[in-house]
């Protein structure tokens, strides 16, 4: 007699390193892979924006240096006396409020009484595609969209004494970019002594 051999194939267990992903998974790490994405595509956006206004904030330090600096060389040159350096409300030379940028007036010092008569704004240069400074390529930028407001104060001890001989020089550059709908202000806070 012929025993009938019955074979019974017996499923495996599937065990947990085996089990492929489901489809809820799949989705789930898909939205949060595009999210990180996305986050850095605005984090990209974000510096290249920033790139931008490097450049106009580096021209806003630059204004305010420049004024500082020709007050000081002013001084030093005997170009000015200690009762010119105030503003025109005080009995000085250095006009009140903002300004536009213009060129140097007659004295050469900026933000005084005669820089307006030219009526020209001071222009920034930069070398063109060639690489090089004062060749007919160059590129002017105006610096209209700059205003420098020259502030000049009386300085006081700790009692509340005015110090004659000191005085403190406030230089805000306020300017637009393309990125904010308001105004930008750099400030600059330097002291200048009556002594060279």
């Amino acid at each position: 007699m012929a025993k009938a051999i019955v074979r019974r194939e017996t499923s495996r267990g599937i065990s947990g390193s085996e089990r492929g992903f489901s489809l809820l998974e799949v989705v789930i790490s898909m939205a949060i892979l595009t999210i990180g994405l996305v986050s850095l595509l605005g984090v990209f956006g974000i510096a290249m924006a920033a790139t931008q206004d490097s450049q106009q904030d580096m021209i806003a330090k630059q204004l305010a240096d420049e004024a500082i600096e020709s007050i000081v060389t002013a001084r030093n040159t005997a170009q000015l006396q200690w009762s010119d350096i105030q503003n025109t409300s005080d009995g000085g030379i250095f006009l009140n409020g903002y300004q536009p940028i213009w060129q140097a007036g007659a004295d050469g010092i900026m933000d005084t009484v005669d820089d307006s008569v030219g009526g020209v704004y001071q222009t920034l240069q930069e070398p063109g595609p060639d690489g090089l400074y004062n060749t007919a390529d160059d590129v002017k930028i105006p610096l209209n969209n700059y205003q420098r407001q020259v502030q000049i104060q009386q300085v006081t001890d700790a009692s509340g004494n005015v110090v004659a001989s000191l005085r403190a020089i406030n230089v805000t550059v306020r300017y637009n970019t393309p990125r904010l709908r308001q105004p930008k202000t750099y400030v600059l806070t330097s002291f200048i002594s009556q002594f060279r």
